[in-house]
Parts: C-alpha cells; structure tokens; sequence
C-alpha cells in the first residue's frame, strides 16, 4: 500500500479491541472530540466477547484503515475451515462461527502494514507485532539488540505496533517504536488506551462506566465472557502478568 502523497496532519491509532465494543465506543468519542484525519488501527479487533458488533462499528468508521492482527488472520482462517496456528487469540473459534461473509471479507481485506506520513514525525509504518511478523513482540523490555533486528531495513522514522497491549515510547537510533496500548485488554491498569499522532505523540487514556460494560458482556454467549469482564475489564492483568506470559511465547 503506497504512502499518501499529501501529509496528514493527525492520527488517532488504536490496538488490540478484542471485541470489547464498550470500551471502543468509548474511545470512538474521545477521537471524534479530536477530529484527527486519520484513524488506523493496529490489529487484534474481534477476537473477544461481542465480535459482531465491534465489526460493524469499526466497518462504518469514515476515513480508516485497519492493519491485520494474528488473531484477525485466524478469524478467517477459522472461518475457511483451515488449520488454527499459535496465538489464535480468544475465542478464535467461537468469535469464527459468528461472523457473515461480510465480516470475513472485511477481516481479509487488512494490510500487513500501513505507511504514512504524518505532520512532526516523518514517515510513520502501522503494523500488529513487529514488520516482520504479525506474532513477533515489542516491548518496553525488548533487548536493544533483538529490536534492532526485528525493525532491521524498514524505511521509516517511526514504527508503530500493537499485540502486547502495553503502552511504550522508545528510540533506538534513528528509529522510533512505540505502541499505543490495548482499547479492549490492557494491562496494567484498566481502561481503555489509544495514541494521538502529529505533530508530537500523546498517549491516551479513555475512562469508561466498566460495569456497565461488565454487565453488556456477560450478555455475550461466549462461555469466556464472565472471564472476560472479570478478568479485562473490572480488573486487568498486573504488568508482571503480562511480562511473564510474553516471556513464555517468546518475548519480550
């Protein structure tokens, strides 16, 4: 996908919903209260209680583009019927036999990345995991060394990526890797986290009525979805949590 030609001036970048639909809502009004030119999000949309209707909010969002996430590739792989391979995310098969081909096809229409510049920050490359892979980590502990490799050759002043669901800021020589957090899963504190981009970067944090998006969930038919409000939303993993699971698949 080519860079615009003209630059933007601001995006909003959001990661990692999860199909928790309160908490993008929530968010959804934050960034029309900022009217950026752009929203792009990093990966990581349905797989989560309220798959449907995440969809089709996020497919009625004007002036979006949408980079694919491991669990957004396994969607539609679940839904073609084919083979389900590590880190298909939460309820892949479930969330699979809900979606209309519409929903599908929305799903595989997702880039691998996005480039863009952006007012203040140069060119800005979108992508889920790392530039390589949709499932590879960056994190705010990733070693100096393994960053270098997994951003080695991509033209760019600034990365930006999802999948660990944990906001981080870091510059490693001429590059920038920073990621906005989770909209639907964080970690750390709850909430809802989101980025403001041009011409500086503003990390977003979007409160919202938690129990009522408890309540909303549990209305799901998920079997995970009282796990999902308990564990997601009323509360969320600790940020020790987080590091030792990505310690055990491979990060961080």
């Amino acid at each position: 996908m080519p860079v615009y030609d003209a630059m933007v001036m601001r995006v909003a970048v959001i990661a990692d919903i999860h199909g928790n639909l309160p908490a993008l809502e929530a968010v959804l009004a934050d960034i029309d209260l900022e009217a950026p030119d752009l929203v792009v999000s990093c990966g990581d949309v349905a797989s989560g209680p309220l798959p449907v209707q995440t969809l089709d909010v996020l497919r009625a969002l004007p002036h979006a583009r949408f980079v694919r996430g491991n669990a957004d590739r396994s969607l539609v792989t679940a839904f073609d019927g084919g083979q389900l391979s590590d880190m298909p995310g939460p309820a892949a098969e479930w969330c699979a036999a809900q979606l209309s081909r519409e929903h599908r096809d929305f799903l595989a229409s997702f880039s691998s990345e996005f480039p863009v510049v952006i007012d203040g920050l140069g060119r800005v490359l979108f992508c889920h995991g790392s530039p390589r892979s949709d499932v590879e980590m960056m994190t705010s502990k990733t070693a100096d060394e393994r960053l270098r490799e997994l951003t080695a050759g991509v033209d760019a002043r600034a990365i930006v990526c999802g999948h660990t669901h944990m906001p981080f800021d870091r510059t490693l020589g001429r590059v920038r890797v920073l990621n906005p957090g989770s909209v639907g899963m964080p970690y750390g504190h709850p909430g809802a986290y989101w980025a403001l981009l041009g011409p500086e970067v503003e990390f977003r944090r979007t409160d919202y009525d938690r129990e009522a998006a408890a309540a909303r969930i549990r209305q799901s038919a998920w079997p995970g979805a009282e796990d999902f409000a308990r564990e997601n939303v009323l509360f969320v993993p600790s940020e020790e949590d987080a590091f030792a699971f990505f310690g055990a698949h491979g990060g961080p």
